[in-house]
């Protein structure tokens, strides 16, 4: 996907985030975040929006210090969100493609705009699903492309990283298929941090995944329950995903 289109998809996801916060309200709890309040989220997602913000707008090359979200509540909160959130639209949209700056997963587009254009897109993608489980709907359509990016994304950064928990006594291989794109990524699990690759590798599987690529995104990212007719085999190995995937 293009560095545009991440920005655009940004744009639209944070107004999408800001517009369910705000009918749900600050105070009410996030299901798919249990400890969270509304507010909680809006104090997260803005921090981090922030913090992104900041790495392309300075060329910062190390790893920087978190920001301390301000003590707002109800309109003050939203429009917080909401200016951190036009702010770094802004620094990605005027930034040098060239840019040089501090990015954190393994595999990643191949600038570091790029890399946080669509960093940024999925955080927000994801977080806006939380604010609307705060409101009590189904999530927004998700486009198929964005859906097996931000999959892929999961799969092939976070979880190839030291920390993730998604790890299994014995080698076990988990296969994800998108029924809408074609999308296919073979995970190996082991003791060791999962090691994913794009393709049917033709090897012994002991539990398929297959959906569409939007509920394969909020499914692997724990937004969704990973169960149904589309998880195969080993189910125990799906349940796994669910208790130790969280990022």
């Amino acid at each position: 996907m293009k560095i545009t289109e991440y920005v655009e998809i940004l744009a639209r996801e944070g107004e999408l985030l800001a517009d369910a916060a705000e009918q749900a309200g600050t105070d009410t709890v996030v299901p798919s975040c249990p400890e969270w309040r509304v507010s909680d989220l809006l104090r997260h997602t803005g921090s981090v929006h922030r913090w992104a913000a900041g790495y392309v707008r300075d060329g910062l090359l190390e790893r920087a210090p978190f920001p301390e979200p301000p003590e707002l509540a109800g309109a003050e909160l939203l429009s917080w969100f909401r200016e951190g959130h036009a702010e770094l639209v802004r620094t990605l949209t005027e930034a040098p493609a060239e840019v040089v700056c501090w990015t954190f997963l393994p595999t990643a587009p191949p600038s570091a705009l790029a890399f946080w254009a669509r960093r940024q897109a999925h955080e927000t993608t994801v977080h806006r699903f939380d604010a609307e489980a705060a409101r009590g709907v189904a999530f927004s359509p998700v486009a198929p492309e964005f859906a097996e990016d931000g999959v892929d994304e999961l799969l092939s950064g976070f979880h190839a990283r030291p920390s993730s928990r998604v790890r299994t006594e014995e080698p076990r291989v988990l296969r994800i298929r998108a029924a809408d794109t074609g999308a296919v990524w073979t995970v190996r699990l082991s003791k060791e941090p999962a090691v994913t690759v794009r393709g049917d590798t033709g090897e012994e599987v002991h539990c398929s995944v297959a959906g569409e690529a939007s509920w394969l995104y909020a499914a692997l990212w724990n937004r969704l329950p990973l169960a149904g007719p589309g998880v195969r085999g080993d189910t125990s190995l799906a349940r796994l995903w669910q208790e130790t995937a969280g990022i």
